[in-house]
């Protein structure tokens, strides 16, 4: 992390888990666990879980966001949620293209291009999440496969609103499996994709980008991982679900 030059977020990432009543639960033990963080502290929870989520962690230090969000403001997407409704209901932060969004559900690129820059006109901050197969990293194509995804899922994204923006590098061979990327695996692709933003956008503003780690970051490998220059926090899968080992992970990113 380099504090001096951008924000360090760790985000928890709850999936398809915790019910309204186990989200309240898990939020206020979390809150005096977290309360003197030198880092952006946030939940990203399910659909069900936000009125609850946002009601409890009100005055605290911790901020909501949402899994995913659809591109049209309204219209006839049965099941989908638009970014209107996510603001209103306290939303500050979407996640954004996760690969399990890519895997299961045919997200794309270009659907999450449209994601993208329906959550930065409502005013809300997506958190863009890339990342290569097992596959593709065998084939020794994760610089091409993750600087594509880069341009593609920032098409059309401007300068100014692209400091809005967080990457999160997700290998997807290290989603839910318990394989962590090396931290020197995780600095070099964090480092690639700080690259292809000065490319589009100028050194500056690539600098001040915050660029997480998420592939099974933990409460026992945070502190290595974040000890790298360009691994600016976390998006927390499994670990955010247990109050202790999410506390331990944003007291790593307060150092």
């Amino acid at each position: 992390m380099n504090k001096k030059l951008r924000k360090a977020v760790i985000a928890g990432n709850w999936k398809m888990n915790k019910t309204p009543s186990e989200a309240k639960v898990l939020l206020e033990e979390m809150i005096p666990l977290v309360k003197d963080a030198d880092c952006e502290v946030i939940a990203c929870v399910p659909y069900v879980d936000i009125c609850t989520a946002v009601d409890t962690v009100k005055g605290t230090n911790i901020k909501i966001g949402a899994e995913n969000c659809h591109w049209e403001e309204k219209g006839a997407f049965t099941g989908e949620i638009s970014t209107g409704m996510l603001k209103e209901l306290g939303v500050e932060y979407v996640v954004l293209g996760h690969s399990e969004r890519r895997q299961y559900f045919g997200e794309t690129d270009e659907t999450v291009n449209k994601r993208t820059k329906a959550v930065l006109k409502a005013g809300l901050k997506p958190i863009v999440c890339v990342g290569e197969l097992l596959w593709e990293r065998k084939c020794n194509i994760t610089e091409e496969v993750v600087a594509r995804q880069i341009k593609l899922d920032l098409f059309d994204v401007s300068a100014e609103e692209v400091k809005n923006v967080i990457i999160a590098y997700e290998p997807v061979w290290a989603i839910g499996t318990g394989v962590t990327a090396t931290d020197d695996q995780a600095e070099e692709v964090c480092a690639l994709i700080r690259e292809t933003l000065a490319k589009i956008y100028g050194q500056e503003i690539a600098d001040g980008i915050t660029i997480q780690y998420g592939g099974s970051m933990n409460d026992g490998n945070a502190e290595a991982l974040l000890s790298k220059e360009n691994v600016d926090g976390g998006l927390i899968g499994g670990a955010s679900l247990v109050a202790g080992k999410f506390a331990a992970i944003v007291s790593a990113a307060s150092k």
